[in-house]
């Protein structure tokens, strides 16, 4: 079935969540798209992702509380943050503006606009995937940040803070947090119990039910390589030159290739401070007992229930986009998971898993670029999402959708428009 109305043609460079999103809610509103991916579907972060709807996550990452703790974090091999040597002299300008970010006033604008986003992300979400009937997908049943024996003082004081951010939560005792999920370790001193968030039991079936849906009304998926974007002299299109040596014209054109969208960004006129941060996740086959996302305060990682075991996500790492995977860096999660879920992984070890490596596309604002082209009127872009793309996919979607329908958007675009970098 198609269900254009002669909105004309639309590509959507990116078959991840982002782009996925973007491209079934623009084929819902009538215009006739394709998206193409070098992988294809959900191929990279979107599919090894931890499944979690964050929307509890209003604080930017440039935070100056890191001042203190990052050089110990650079110099561990194995800790939640760590640059990569040889990559250190390439990173040095996205980390002088993520410094920038730290001033007060650049954090409160910043932890505005991710909040601005948060506040439709679920609701966005649950709309989407009702529409592709993949709501079993989506579970709704809140996320828990625990302590282990973190003075009671500074966890009083993060959980003002979230308070402060206008996050709903409750602060629980190591008891009551047992209580919700009584598998987790008896060194549990507190947590917090966010209602408003959700996680999924399988990131890459729900991109796969999305790409099931945007097929069903219509929409295209190509797998080739885009090289080249020009425009052409022909009705006002836009030329993409592919790798397989075709040439494609589109009325209108979306960037949504995560990590590797910078390159089309300079391609239009737009220099964008891009970096990867490689995240890496321990795929356990062990079935867990939580009914929610488990993130440790202490250890910067989180745990969540999937359909096919227990996934362990966390770390940062910069090391750019060709390093191969550090395997070290996925192995050093499982001694974390096995702290507090010992039952679990009592006579398992790392080996038992599943390592994966993937590139989340970061700013150093913490904020994505969405919107269109002030360069060109028929160029659009939604890429950027850092830690938050598959919160963000959904309302992302229903705001490029309103922008490139000239339709009034849900919220201000202009903290997330390409040119703010100028």
């Amino acid at each position: 079935m198609n269900n254009t109305n002669g909105l004309g043609s639309l590509t959507v460079i990116g078959a991840g969540i982002v782009g996925l999103s973007a491209a079934l809610q623009l084929q819902r509103a009538g215009f006739n798209v394709t998206v193409i991916d070098k992988e294809g579907v959900g191929a990279g972060a979107s599919k090894g992702n931890a499944g979690h709807f964050a929307t509890e996550h209003t604080f930017p990452l440039a935070d100056p509380a890191m001042l203190l703790k990052l050089p110990g974090m650079l110099l561990d091999p194995l800790g939640p943050f760590r640059i990569q040597p040889r990559y250190f002299f390439k990173a040095l300008p996205w980390f002088m503006r993520f410094l920038h970010n730290m001033l007060p006033g650049r954090r409160a604008h910043n932890s505005a606009a991710i909040k601005a986003l948060n506040l439709g992300a679920i609701d966005a979400m649950r709309s989407l995937t009702e529409f592709c009937g993949c709501e079993h997908l989506l579970t709704l049943n809140g996320g828990l940040l625990v302590f282990e024996g973190t003075p009671l003082a500074e966890v009083e004081k993060e959980f003002r803070a979230y308070v402060d951010a206008g996050v709903e939560l409750q602060l629980l005792s190591g008891d009551e947090v047992r209580a919700l999920e009584p598998s987790l370790s008896d060194n549990i001193t507190h947590g917090f119990y966010f209602a408003h968030v959700g996680h999924t039991q399988d990131p890459y079936r729900l991109c796969l039910a999305l790409e099931t849906k945007f097929e069903q009304i219509g929409g295209q998926i190509v797998t080739d390589e885009l090289l080249q974007i020009k425009a052409a002299k022909i009705n006002s299109t836009i030329a993409l030159e592919m790798n397989s040596g075709n040439s494609r014209h589109t009325d209108r054109l979306i960037i949504a290739s995560g990590a590797w969208s910078k390159p089309f960004a300079k391609q239009l006129g737009y220099s964008v401070p891009l970096e990867t941060e490689r995240g890496y996740h321990l795929m356990m086959p062990h079935k867990s007992k939580l009914s929610r996302t488990v993130t440790s305060y202490e250890r910067k990682f989180i745990i969540t229930p999937m359909a096919d075991g227990t996934r362990l996500a966390g770390t940062v790492e910069f090391g750019g986009l060709k390093a191969p995977p550090v395997d070290a860096r996925a192995d050093c999660l499982f001694p974390h998971g096995k702290a507090l879920l010992p039952e679990l992984f009592r006579n398992a070890s790392a080996s038992d898993g599943e390592r994966w490596m993937g590139f989340r596309p970061s700013l150093p604002d913490s904020l994505p670029v969405l919107g269109r082209s002030k360069k060109q009127s028929n160029v659009f872009f939604s890429f950027g999402h850092q830690h938050l793309g598959l919160t963000w996919s959904a309302i992302t979607a229903e705001l490029l959708t309103q922008e490139v329908t000239d339709k009034q958007t849900d919220i201000d675009l202009t903290p997330y428009r390409i040119d703010r970098f100028d």
